[in-house]
């Protein structure tokens, strides 16, 4: 890794990227310690002592990059933005016309983009009036009048709408992964906390031998889930085509073999950060409705907060894990569902003269297409569970809470790691290509 930024370092197009990138983080950070003007900034920690049980925003304030607790201007940071883009990819499958304008190529992806941002910029509308006029009445605000609610609206609004602009340049002037690189800053940014964490529960107040057991344990630990993420992600099952000659003029041309990869996890990060932001919802908005944690409905809500998991003093709560596991296998199809269609696959193959080998073309080429995509689905999304729900096991025994580098966090952490140094090293590629030519 190292190599490959000194490499890419050393190339002046490639160096400004990744600048330009550092230098949008640096922004993102300093956005994260600016308060929202008239708010009570210590509001949500005296909020969360007090309701206890309900400790689920430990997965919303890990995105945010501690933004929420503090009641910074990007208090709700890209939360909207993934939210509507759950919304939309469902419409796409509901509304025909949206899944029309979704096939049509680069000009849909932008379409569809341009959708997205609209319904963030609502929802952003929606979830900061509902923080101001919930809240502000409680104490989040100092002075609880119209001035102040709209204030609180606009500032959190136009701080998504920031980020999600950031994002966007990220991508397109930066190395690219633009809104996952806001998310993966928001939670390595909890890194110090994680650490004192572990510190204050395995450490401190120990024996040397047991520290240096503990120290060995959590590094072989970390390690191990991180080097099992990266085979996961890279993981593939390829399918062989072979393409059967034909004649092209006075030439026999054809013939050649080929494959179609399938990634093991096919749909990447999507289905753990679409069911964690789902759970999360219900539990925000819980404590807006002033829900206790000690009452019927916070016990219900309980379950919702990975926090609550696997503790061997109480088990009712485990029942969410169950919830969670079932989200994320229904994403990781819903959303490979959406971006490989068997049957369009199936239909350019035999166009192009192409067959998998025993299998007929055509309907029975979808038929098998869709039989190897389901089991490679299938295990993509106990691979991806296995990554998550080990973690969650351990923190909830030993009663640690939520640590950014463990579970649905570090899987986000690797993937989006993996996939920028993948789009650094195609970027170095394509610029040799480039220096090749012109020599």
């Amino acid at each position: 890794m190292w190599k490959l930024l000194k490499n890419a370092w050393r190339v002046d197009e490639v160096r400004k990227k990744l600048i330009f990138t550092f230098l949008m983080l640096i922004v993102i950070r300093l956005g994260s310690t600016i308060p929202i003007p008239g708010v009570n900034a210590y509001y949500f920690e005296f909020l969360f002592s007090a309701i206890g049980g309900l400790d689920g925003f430990g997965w919303f304030n890990a995105m945010t990059g501690g933004s929420f607790s503090q009641l910074s201007v990007f208090a709700l940071s890209i939360s909207p933005y993934i939210t509507s883009s759950i919304i939309i990819q469902l419409l796409t499958i509901a509304i025909p016309a949206l899944e029309e304008i979704q096939k049509d190529g680069e000009t849909g992806r932008k379409k569809i983009a341009e959708y997205t941002r609209y319904m963030t910029v609502a929802l952003a509308l929606i979830e900061s009036a509902a923080m101001a006029i919930g809240f502000g009445g409680q104490g989040l605000l100092y002075d609880y009048n119209v001035g102040s609610i709209i204030v609180c609206v606009i500032t959190m609004t136009a701080g998504t709408a920031i980020l999600m602009w950031i994002g966007e340049q990220i991508t397109d002037k930066g190395i690219g992964n633009g809104i996952s690189m806001v998310l993966l800053f928001n939670i390595l940014s909890s890194l110090p906390t994680d650490v004192s964490t572990l510190y204050y529960s395995f450490i401190s107040g120990k024996s040397v031998p047991m520290i240096v057991l503990a120290l060995v344990i959590i590094l072989v630990a970390v390690i191990a889930l991180i080097v099992y993420t990266i085979v996961l992600n890279d993981a593939t099952r390829n399918i062989p085509v072979q393409y059967s000659r034909k004649m092209q003029g006075r030439r026999l041309v054809g013939g050649q073999n080929s494959n179609i990869p399938l990634k093991v996890n096919t749909a990447g990060v999507i289905p753990v950060i679409f069911a964690s932001s789902i759970m999360s919802m219900p539990v925000v908005v819980g404590s807006f409705l002033g829900v206790s944690g000690t009452s019927t409905a916070g016990r219900i809500l309980s379950i919702l907060s990975s926090n609550n998991w696997c503790n061997p003093r109480d088990l009712f709560p485990t029942i969410g894990l169950l919830i969670y596991i079932a989200l994320v296998v229904l994403f990781a199809y819903f959303y490979t569902s959406i971006t490989f269609n068997p049957l369009e696959i199936a239909n350019n193959m035999k166009k192009n003269g192409g067959f998998i080998p025993g299998v007929r073309p055509g309907k029975p080429t979808s038929d098998y297409l869709s039989h190897i995509l389901n089991y490679v689905i299938f295990i993509g999304a106990i691979g991806l569970l296995i990554a998550c729900v080990t973690p969650m096991i351990v923190t909830g025994v030993f009663g640690m809470g939520h640590l950014s580098f463990t579970g649905t966090s570090l899987i986000i952490i690797v993937s989006v790691i993996v996939e920028t140094i993948k789009s650094i090293e195609s970027q170095l590629l394509v610029r040799n290509y480039k220096g090749f030519l012109n020599d």
